[in-house]
């Protein structure tokens, strides 16, 4: 997931995906785009963004019952 320190969507997604890791064990990774101009400028304004197995599958919003879905599929 990319996000930012200082974001409430990013805090809410976190929630969501660390609560459908509990219940589907997957790896989690969570990149801050605070600092880097690489970074700020793909995903500066649209974070949170979620990556499953590279691509982009969740932005500003991610919704649990898609994101098992996801998941399982993956």
């Amino acid at each position: 997931m990319y996000s930012r320190r200082i974001c409430g969507l990013c805090d809410t997604a976190r929630e969501r995906i660390l609560a459908v890791r509990a219940e589907i064990p997957f790896e989690y990774e969570e990149v801050f785009v605070d600092h880097d101009l690489v970074l700020e400028r793909e995903y500066g304004l649209r974070v949170p963004v979620i990556l499953v197995d590279g691509e982009e599958r969740f932005e500003v919003e991610v919704s649990a019952e898609e994101l098992r879905a996801v998941v399982r599929g993956a």
